[in-house]
C-alpha cells in the first residue's frame, strides 16, 4: 500500500505533514511479482542411538530423488506451456529461461511430459496411474488412436466403442456397435446452404427448427429432467414430419434415364438426399428429446480432438510412441479439468505434488 499525501494546502500554502488525514480516493495496479526460483533444502540427519551406538540415518521423501532438482510448481509450469498451450519444446524451454531464470533441456522436458503422462508418484514413492473421467478416457482412447494412425487419413478403427456416437451422416461411421446421433451444427448447415436453392423454403424451416429445439431442450435440461415431456415431445416429433412432408412435395419428379445409359440408382439433388437422411435417421435427429443429457453438437468433441492435429502441424510431430500417448493423457486431463473449472496450473502441480485433483469418475 503506498499513500500520497500534500505536502502543503493549495491554498495558503500550510505545512500539512503532520496533519491527520482521510482516504478520498483509492486505485489499484495489478501486477506480477518478480518471478525467481526459490530453493527448498532437504536434510536428512544422522542420529546415534545413545543404547546401542548404532548411527540412524534419515531418508529423503520420494520425490526429491538428486542433489539439485526442479519442483512441481515449474514442472506444471512447463508441462503447461508445452502440453496445453502447444510451444514447441525449444520455444518452451526459452520461455522458462526468460520468466524464472532456469535452463532445462528439452530432454528433461520430455522427460517430464512422459512421466505425468503415465504415472505420478505419490508421498511414499508409489506409482499411480492418473485418473480421469469416463468423458477424458474415451477422448484419451481416441486421440490415442488418431495419433497412432496419422499416416492412414482413410479410416479409424475403435471397436471397444459401445456407448453414443455423434457423427455427420457420413455412412463410414455407422460401423460400430453403438446409439448414434447426428450433430445439429453440421444439419445446420447442410440445411442453409440447400434453402438458397429455388422451391427450397423448407430447408430454412428446418433449420429454424432445429435452433428451437436445441433451445427447448435446454430449458428442460435446466429444470432437471431427463427427457422432454411426453406431450411436448410428441408436437416436436409432428413438427419435424411436417417439414420433412412439405420438404418432399417441393421437390421435382425424377427425370428418366437418358437412352443407352447403363443402369444404376439415379443421381439425386442435395436437398433430395438432404431429405432422405433426415427420414431415415429421424431418431437419431431427435434423440435428445428422450436423452437430454445429449449434446446438440459433437463439437465439444472434435475441439479437444483437433489438439492431436495442432500439435503435429504446428508444435512438432511426435518423438515416440510413449510421447503421443503422454499428450493424449495429460489434454484429457487438462480437459477434464477444465470443465469442472480448476485452474490448468493448479491441477498439473496437484499431480506432481502427488495428489491430483478428483474426477467424477474413476475406473474399477
Amino acid at each position: 500500500m503506498v499513500r500520497h499525501r500534500p505536502e502543503s494546502c493549495r491554498q495558503c500554502g500550510e505545512d500539512l505533514r503532520a496533519v491527520p488525514g482521510r482516504i478520498a480516493e483509492r486505485r489499484q495496479v495489478l501486477d506480477l511479482p518478480e518471478i525467481r526460483l526459490l530453493a527448498h533444502e532437504h536434510q536428512v540427519e544422522a542420529i546415534c542411538c545413545p543404547t546401542c551406538h548404532t548411527t540412524s540415518v534419515g531418508r529423503f521423501p520420494a520425490s526429491v530423488s538428486a542433489p539439485v532438482q526442479y519442483g512441481p510448481n515449474l514442472q506444471a509450469l512447463a508441462l503447461y506451456l508445452h502440453q496445453e498451450q502447444l510451444l514447441p519444446t525449444a520455444r518452451t524451454c526459452e520461455a522458462l529461461e526468460a520468466m524464472c531464470g532456469c535452463q532445462i533441456s528439452e530432454a528433461t522436458l520430455l522427460q517430464w511430459s512422459d512421466l505425468l503422462g503415465v504415472t505420478y508418484l505419490d508421498a511414499q514413492g508409489n506409482e499411480h496411474p492418473i485418473q480421469m473421467s469416463s468423458y477424458g478416457i474415451g477422448i484419451s482412447r481416441l486421440m490415442g488412436i488418431l495419433v497412432e494412425q496419422h499416416h492412414d487419413e482413410k479410416g479409424i478403427i475403435w471397436p471397444a466403442f459401445t456407448g453414443r456416437g455423434m457423427h455427420d451422416r457420413f455412412a463410414s461411421s455407422d460401423g460400430y456397435d453403438c446409439a448414434y446421433s447426428i450433430c445439429g451444427a453440421h444439419l445446420l448447415r447442410d440445411c442453409l446452404a440447400v434453402a438458397q436453392q429455388p422451391q427450397q423454403d423448407w430447408a430454412q424451416q428446418m433449420h429454424d427448427f432445429l435452433l428451437d429445439l436445441h433451445d427447448a431442450c435446454q430449458q428442460w435440461h435446466q429444470l432437471q429432467l431427463s427427457a422432454v415431456p411426453a406431450i411436448e415431445r410428441d408436437d416436436w416429433i409432428a413438427r419435424y414430419f411436417e417439414i420433412l412432408a412439405t420438404g418432399y412435395a417441393a421437390q421435382a419428379p425424377p427425370a428418366g434415364a437418358p437412352l443407352g445409359k447403363a443402369k444404376g440408382k439415379p443421381k439425386q439433388s442435395s436437398a433430395k438426399n438432404l431429405l432422405d437422411a433426415l427420414l431415415g435417421r429421424a431418431e437419431q435427429v431427435l434423440a435428445l428429446l428422450d436423452d437430454l443429457s445429449i449434446p446438440f453438437t459433437n463439437n465439444q468433441a472434435e475441439r479437444d480432438l483437433r489438439m492431436a492435429k495442432v500439435q503435429q502441424k504446428i508444435s512438432g510431430t511426435f518423438r515416440s510412441a510413449t510421447g503421443a500417448t503422454a499428450f493424449c493423457h495429460i489434454r484429457s486431463y487438462l480437459s477434464t479439468m477444465q470443465k469442472q473449472g480448476h485452474p490448468m496450473l493448479a491441477a498439473l502441480a496437484a499431480v506432481f505434488h502427488g495428489h491430483p485433483f478428483p474426477v467424477a469418475w474413476s475406473p474399477e
